[in-house]
């Protein structure tokens, strides 16, 4: 299936080969002076030469120190669509190192970067989720993003954004929710993503089932699971791509913490899409799928269900894996017991 994709070309009386990058590291305090002059074209190839420097980290490391972040966040509200769209470009390629998603989060790049998420250059909008995406993989981008209000926003972009920015949505709020999840829940986010699971998109499936697992691992999380998706994510059970099963088994297997999560899945007849994939010995969802059986198996009908099955966690006990194996023995130990 086609999917439509963004263009980052630029207008053609932009000229990229004219930017004055000559002289690496030397170059840079000069182009810092440049992005504050009153010449549009000036400020243009100052961005464009910046482009190419920043994906060296040692020019990266230099462009903090002497203050690019808080010259940067200016333009971002320039009335120009170049200059906008490089800005956060250079900003993403910074955030590409280790060194730069630092510079970034320090400097408040974050809130700044919230005023593009409306931007109607679809590059701008991409850029400043690439951004977001990479500050969110450290704990302090992740707080950053939380601290800055965005989760409401960018849960409601989900609705409106094309697949490519979707993707990189998904995947900072999975790094975000894993350190607090309640802005999610309180937004109607488990709605939309219940949403996504349905979407024609593998990888926006995946995404959208890892989100929920993380909103999983929350306490007020598990309860809207509970409520909400648990048929949803049974469904995905029997779902062709090894990333999606192995996602939505994980979120079931936390909502299944609770006795609702289980009589819920239960109810939604998970038992055998789940014991299909604990006999597959290649399956990613193996030991996910095991757990999840191993909570089911602590309500009687479950357990009477089970009982008839401990052969599939028998073979589990000679897996290589000494995780799949502890949770075999424990998931045949609970099944077997009697009061």
């Amino acid at each position: 299936m086609a999917h439509a994709r963004i263009s980052a070309n630029l207008p053609p009386d932009i000229d990229p080969t004219k930017a004055p990058i000559a002289f690496g590291k030397r170059a840079l305090p000069k182009l810092n002076e440049e992005l504050g002059s009153p010449e549009l074209l000036t400020q243009q190839r100052a961005l464009m030469a910046l482009c190419d420097l920043v994906h060296d980290p040692e020019n990266v490391c230099q462009a903090v120190e002497i203050g690019f972040p808080d010259n940067l966040k200016p333009l971002l509200l320039h009335n120009d669509n170049t200059v906008r769209q490089k800005t956060a470009e250079v900003l993403y390629v910074m955030a590409t190192h280790s060194v730069g998603r630092q510079g970034l989060i320090q400097n408040g790049v974050i809130s700044a970067l919230a005023e593009l998420l409306d931007d109607p250059v679809d590059m701008c909008r991409k850029n400043t989720h690439h951004v977001f995406e990479m500050v969110a993989k450290l704990p302090e981008g992740a707080v950053g993003i939380l601290r800055a209000g965005l989760i409401p926003l960018l849960v409601s972009k989900l609705k409106t954004e094309p697949d490519e920015i979707q993707e990189l949505i998904l995947d900072t709020l999975s790094n975000s929710l894993r350190v607090e999840a309640s802005a999610a829940v309180a937004t109607g986010a488990i709605a939309i993503l219940k949403e996504k699971l349905t979407h024609t998109s593998v990888a926006i499936k995946s995404k959208a089932a890892w989100v929920l697992l993380e909103i999983g691992t929350h306490p007020e999380g598990k309860s809207r699971l509970c409520e909400e998706v648990i048929p949803a994510l049974v469904s995905l059970l029997g779902d062709t791509d090894p990333e999606v099963q192995a996602s939505a088994t994980g979120a079931l297997m936390f909502a299944a913490v609770k006795p609702q999560g289980r009589f819920a899945a239960l109810g939604a007849e998970a038992i055998p899409p789940l014991l299909k994939l604990v006999a597959e010995e290649t399956s990613k969802a193996r030991l996910s799928a095991i757990k999840a059986l191993t909570m089911l198996a602590e309500v009687p009908e479950g357990r009477r269900t089970l009982l008839g099955h401990t052969d599939t966690f028998q073979r589990c006990l000679d897996d290589p894996s000494e995780a799949v194996n502890r949770a075999a023995r424990t998931a045949i130990s609970v099944i077997q017991w009697k009061p």
